[in-house]
């Protein structure tokens, strides 16, 4: 039987009771007051689904509220559709695609699509490397600035969106951002803020790292230009990789990027690389980790509308 053939995909009452399920654990919890006792289910043939009411602050509420799906009139069953096929979609699912799948119109499949990246990204404090672990870093040009070049330009970086990405060797998680420049004091923030001085940072042969290196267990890097891309176990071909799959996802299903979204789009490939197959995960756990992280990680359409994906 099809994944998608389950029961929360199709029935609204179900949606209700698999995302509380795991957003409550221990049972129903007040947005408003925090309570968790004398809080009531509500019936009636008018109350609509998944309603409850806590009778210490008198307030109505579902488990909706304060999440990604707050104030959205997208049944939650077709939210959770949509997470399905987000999460299990190796290089990302566009607008259109959903759009034409869910039966929502195109705005909103671009919207849901970015609560959803809104949902993925991880904020996670945990440094990478902190058992001494080996920790892969890569910088990568993509797409194009319009605030610099209003027109894709043919050469050169000057005009491109700037990405910095570190992977953990023993965790096998992926940790990405942009970068404003690629300039070494500004790599070096970026590095110390996510990278554990017990690591072994490993790069290539680029210069900015050259400095913020001396600060780790060890710095190794290979010379890619000598033709260098493996020496024992110092290589950067695990973040490359990662690079691969990122870029083939841009350039093949979004195709463009507005710098104002790149944090998002970034977070969705870090959260599917970080929980892949390889690491025991297939697409219904990815689904069920994505929800959550939905609590507490709202994003409004004036926030997004600025700028078009």
């Amino acid at each position: 039987m099809s994944v998608l053939s389950s029961p929360h995909f199709h029935d609204e009452k179900v949606a209700y009771a698999y995302v509380e399920a795991r957003i409550w654990p221990q049972g129903p919890v007040c947005p408003h007051c925090g309570g968790v006792d004398r809080i009531g289910l509500m019936g009636g043939k008018s109350t609509r689904v998944g309603l409850y009411k806590c009778y210490q602050c008198r307030k109505p509420f579902t488990v909706k509220i304060g999440t990604i799906f707050e104030d959205s009139k997208v049944p939650l069953r077709i939210w959770l559709q949509a997470m399905f096929l987000i999460a299990g979609s190796k290089k990302g699912i566009s607008s259109n695609q959903l759009h034409r799948t869910l039966g929502v119109t195109l705005k909103t499949a671009w919207f849901m699509s970015h609560r959803i990246r809104e949902a993925m990204r991880d904020g996670s404090p945990d440094m990478f490397g902190g058992n001494g672990g080996r920790v892969e870093v890569d910088e990568t040009y993509i797409g194009y600035n319009p605030r610099v070049q209003k027109k894709p330009g043919k050469g050169g970086s000057a005009h491109k969106l700037r990405v910095v990405a570190l992977i953990d060797r023993d965790s096998g998680a992926a940790r990405s951002m942009p970068a404003n420049s690629l300039v070494r004091d500004e790599v070096a923030q970026i590095v110390r803020a996510n990278i554990a001085k017990e690591a072994k940072l490993t790069t290539d042969e680029s210069r900015l790292y050259s400095a913020v290196g001396k600060e780790y267990a060890s710095h190794d890097w290979t010379t890619h230009g000598r033709g260098e891309y493996v020496r024992g176990d110092v290589t950067t071909n695990t973040v490359e990789g990662f690079f691969s799959i990122f870029k083939r996802g841009m350039r093949g299903i979004y195709q463009h990027c507005h710098e104002n979204h790149l944090h998002r789009y970034l977070a969705e490939f870090d959260f599917r690389y970080s929980n892949r197959v390889a690491l025991g995960y297939n697409d219904a756990d990815r689904a069920d980790i994505l929800l959550s992280g939905i609590v507490g990680k709202r994003l409004t359409y004036q926030t997004t509308r600025g700028a078009v994906a």
